[in-house]
């Protein structure tokens, strides 16, 4: 059923749900980037494509055929300088949608029906191990993904698939371990990994605020569903991380409370 007409377009209710759609992904798309050199990388492509329409339409066939060259790949230019950000974006539809495996009616499946209680994780014993490294200006990284064990980003670490213990996390992230540079991943109630190298941030806000411990914590925050805590070795003080976002100045008792929160719902099967 046509609604009104604009020019030569007639304009209906599924033109305008269709435009209205089309309208909040590129707004999604616009929060995603921007701050980013990604959204920068984005402004040049469209001036290009623009700039191109604007030569093809004064038939000027030499700048319309160097410039074409750039159109006809666009495609696949935006998935190969974009890999990252349509990476969150996806991540961000699978963790919202209905059928992410974080939403409760995953619970009706037999799978899903015993919870095994080793697999608790003590968050006390972590956040006071990082009190300790606060109070002698010692850095840590540790890393609590909640949908994957990131066991691509453990490999590149050192395996420890151990108990949590306040005693092992102190002795891992001491100055003369040769363990302490990289990010420690705790899953499942085990420390899984230590020594782990982290994709770094390339929001430049950020890099100009912190240095790498911190740019790694946010650049595994912005690509996974992974929550961090940060310790400065020059502030001495925590940083909770999540989703490229840094909270700081939190409490112990405040930390361990947002631990618990993220993952109070989680369903660990057998």
């Amino acid at each position: 059923m046509r609604l009104f007409t604009l020019g030569y377009y007639n304009f209906t209710l599924i033109n305008i749900i269709d435009l209205v759609l089309l309208l909040v992904i590129f707004w999604q798309l616009f929060k995603r980037l921007k701050g980013s050199l990604a959204f920068n990388i984005l402004i040049g492509l469209i001036t290009i494509y623009l700039f191109w329409l604007l030569v093809k339409y004064f038939e000027m066939p030499l700048l319309e055929w160097f410039l074409g060259g750039f159109t006809q790949v666009g495609i696949i230019a935006v998935l190969v300088v974009f890999q990252q950000e349509i990476r969150k974006f996806l991540l961000l539809i699978g963790r919202n949608s209905f059928l992410g495996e974080n939403r409760g009616w995953w619970s009706v499946f037999p799978w899903k029906w015993k919870i095994e209680a080793g697999f608790a994780t003590n968050f006390d014993e972590i956040v006071e191990a990082c009190v300790i490294f606060t109070e002698n200006k010692t850095g840590a990284t540790i890393i609590f993904p909640k949908t994957s064990e990131m066991k691509f980003i453990a490999a590149s670490g050192e395996t420890i698939d151990a108990v949590i213990s306040k005693r092992l996390i102190l002795s891992v992230f001491t100055k003369s371990s040769p363990l302490h540079d990289g990010a420690m991943i705790i899953s499942k109630g085990k420390i899984k990994a230590a020594n782990c190298i982290l994709p770094v941030s390339d929001n430049p806000e950020m890099i100009q605020k912190y240095g790498l411990r911190h740019l790694s914590a946010l650049g595994i925050t912005e690509q996974t569903d992974a929550v961090c805590l940060v310790v400065s070795e020059e502030k001495g003080t925590i940083n909770f991380v999540k989703e490229g976002k840094i909270e700081s100045n939190l409490s112990a008792f405040q930390l361990v409370e947002k631990l618990n929160h993220e993952f109070s719902k989680q369903m660990i099967g057998i």
